[in-house]
């Protein structure tokens, strides 16, 4: 598989089969990927991976967090900006409209957005898992090299005939998360990352997302 052909065909996988995924691979892909740039060469991640009974004990402990705590813990950092721009919000709600129309979800129904969303916790029924950290001290140029090294994360499980789906949402339950996986006091997490074979029935593994042409307008976006 050429780079092309993997960039072109990763998309963000949301329902799983349940097919068994090799841990020797994923750790692999892992070590591999840390051939990513950073700045200064200062390798900023740290990934934590979960399959077998650890992550069927994870996804049982995110069940009664989130029954506990429905709206999450305390975050670091937003998701967004507090305001975004116009450019923005229409690609935002253009992908809303696009995932929630291919699940047969409502805008107007909050209730089974809820539980939707909660999947994440469940890595969407995948098998295997990994938690991407960072140290508390990084600066946004440390997150840049993250970055990084998750997008090669993810070309390699597409390279290896796997399909993944990257996952800002775990950063709602950090302090959850890090203490069920004895994460040291300054690391923080970011994401995860559900990784699996992704189950071709599912409309939601149908769908495409938009891009716009980062050439066409050399503006605030």
């Amino acid at each position: 598989m050429s780079v092309s052909q993997a960039v072109d065909g990763r998309v963000s996988t949301r329902a799983f089969l349940d097919r068994p995924v090799s841990r020797a691979l994923l750790e692999d892909v892992l070590r591999r990927a840390a051939r990513a740039p950073s700045g200064g060469n200062l390798q900023p991640w740290a990934a934590r991976l979960v399959d077998g009974g650890e992550i069927a004990a994870l996804k049982a402990l995110m069940r009664a967090r989130l029954a506990e705590l429905p709206d999450g813990e305390p975050m670091a950092h937003p998701f967004y900006p507090p305001v975004l721009t116009p450019a923005a919000l229409a690609r935002r709600r253009r992908n809303g409209e696009i995932l929630y129309g291919a699940l047969g979800i409502d805008r107007h129904d909050p209730v089974a957005r809820k539980a939707w969303i909660d999947e994440n916790f469940q890595f969407f029924g995948a098998p295997a898992g990994v938690l991407l950290f960072i140290g508390r001290n990084a600066t946004p140029y440390q997150w840049l090299d993250l970055g990084i090294y998750l997008q090669t994360v993810l070309l390699l499980l597409r390279e290896a005939g796997l399909d993944a789906c990257p996952q800002a949402d775990w950063a709602m339950y950090a302090p959850t998360v890090a203490a069920f996986l004895d994460a040291p006091p300054d690391l923080m997490l970011i994401c995860g990352i559900a990784i699996g074979h992704a189950d071709p029935a599912r409309p939601e593994n149908v769908i495409r997302t938009e891009r716009d042409d980062p050439l066409a307008s050399f503006a605030i976006r």
